[in-house]
C-alpha cells in the first residue's frame, strides 16, 4: 500500500488567509513596535492597543503558535525576526507593505473570482479611477506607499549592488525610483557611482528627503518624468524595479525600446521583480504576483526570464541573462 492520501495540504492552504490576516492586523495596529520598547503582558497590550478583552488572548497566543511572537510567563515579546523587521522605528521594518495589504490589497482580493471572470481590476479603479490616479493625488497615501516599496526591495538592491559589475559603469537611472530605495544602496556599496532616481514630480520632495537623510545629495538627483511621454534620462546603467509588470506587453516593450535609445553601446538595462521560471511551475510567489496585477491594474503581468530576454532581443539587445537576487525576486540583463 502507498501512503495515505489526506487533504491536510489543502486544508492548509485553504485555511491561509487566517494566519495571513492575524499578522496583518497586527502590524496594522502596530504590536511589534510596541513590544520593541520592551515585552508586555496581556492586559498591557490590551491597554496600548485599545483591544477589547474578548479576543485579546487568543490574538497574542495565535501570534506566537504561527512563530511571530515569544512567550515566557505569560509576558510577550517578538522574535529577532519581528524585532528587526516589523518595528516602525526601525530602518530594516518591511510592515509598509504589509499595512497597504491590510489596508487595501486583501479585500481586493475578495474579489479574484470576478476579476478571473471578467479581466478587469478589482481595486479602487472599479469605481472609475486607477490605482496609480488614486495614489499620486494625495502625498501622504502616497509617501505611505512608496516607503512600503523601499522595505520590499532594500534586500534585493543590496544583492543588486553585489550581483552586477558596477566597476564598469559610472553613472545609472533608477526608473520609477519612488523613494530612492536603490539608488542610495547602489551609491552607498560603491562611492565613483553617480545615479538619477527618475519618477513622476509628485515624487521629487520624498526622494529628496530620503536621499538627503543618507548625505547623498552630491551623487544623486530627481528627475521628473512621465515615462509615456518622454524619453527616458540617459546613463550607462538604466534600473527598472517592479515597474514592468505593472502595465500590458505593448507598454512592456515601449519602455525596453527607451531603455535601449537612452544607453550608450556597452551600456545596460536591467528588469527586476519576482521573475517567474521559465517552466512556470516554481516561483508560486511570481505567479500569485501576477494575479495580483489582474487585481491591481487594466493590463499588468508577471513574466519569466525567457520572456523579458525576448523583450529585450527583440528591442535591439545584444547579449542577454538572469540572475537570480533574493527570495523569488531574480534581474533580466540585456546589455547593448
Amino acid at each position: 500500500m502507498g501512503p495515505e492520501i489526506t487533504p491536510d495540504a489543502i486544508m492548509q492552504l485553504g485555511f491561509g488567509y487566517w494566519g495571513s490576516k492575524t499578522l496583518l492586523s497586527a502590524v496594522e495596529l502596530g504590536l511589534f513596535t510596541e513590544l520593541a520598547k520592551g515585552p508586555l503582558a496581556l492586559e498591557a497590550v490590551q491597554t496600548r492597543l485599545n483591544l477589547h478583552e474578548r479576543g485579546t488572548r487568543d490574538f497574542l497566543d495565535a501570534l506566537t503558535a504561527l512563530g511571530m511572537l515569544k512567550r515566557e510567563q505569560g509576558v510577550y515579546s517578538n522574535t529577532p525576526a519581528t524585532e528587526l523587521y516589523l518595528d516602525r522605528a526601525k530602518p530594516t521594518y518591511v510592515g509598509g507593505m504589509l499595512e497597504m495589504m491590510s489596508a487595501r490589497l486583501y479585500r481586493f482580493w475578495g474579489d479574484l473570482t470576478e476579476g478571473l471572470k471578467t479581466g478587469l481590476p478589482q481595486n479602487e479603479a472599479k469605481h472609475g479611477g486607477d490605482l496609480f490616479d488614486t495614489l499620486y493625488s494625495d502625498p501622504k497615501r502616497l509617501e505611505q506607499f512608496l516607503s512600503a516599496m523601499t522595505g520590499l526591495s532594500l534586500g534585493i538592491a543590496r544583492a543588486i549592488a553585489q550581483k552586477f559589475p558596477w566597476s564598469q559603469y559610472q553613472t545609472f537611472v533608477d526608473v520609477g525610483a519612488a523613494q530612492g530605495g536603490l539608488p542610495v544602496v547602489l551609491a552607498q556599496t560603491h562611492p565613483h557611482l553617480k545615479g538619477t532616481g527618475a519618477d513622476l514630480p509628485i515624487v521629487g520632495p520624498i526622494f529628496e528627503k530620503y536621499v538627503a537623510t543618507h548625505g547623498l545629495q552630491e551623487r544623486l538627483h530627481f528627475a521628473s518624468l512621465d515615462f509615456f511621454k518622454e524619453p527616458l534620462p540617459k546613463a550607462d546603467v538604466i534600473v527598472m524595479g517592479h515597474i514592468l509588470h505593472d502595465w500590458d506587453l505593448e507598454t512592456k516593450k515601449m519602455l525596453i525600446g527607451k531603455a535601449y535609445d537612452a544607453l550608450p553601446p556597452g551600456g545596460a538595462l536591467l528588469l527586476f521583480e519576482a521573475i517567474i521560471d521559465d517552466e512556470r511551475k516554481q516561483n508560486a510567489f511570481g505567479l500569485l504576483m501576477s494575479l495580483n496585477m489582474l487585481i491591481e491594474t487594466r493590463g499588468g503581468f508577471d513574466y519569466t526570464g525567457a520572456d523579458g530576454q525576448a523583450w529585450m532581443r527583440e528591442a535591439g539587445f545584444k547579449e542577454t541573462r538572469v540572475e537570480h537576487l533574493s527570495g523569488p525576486d531574480s534581474m533580466v540583463i540585456g546589455v547593448k
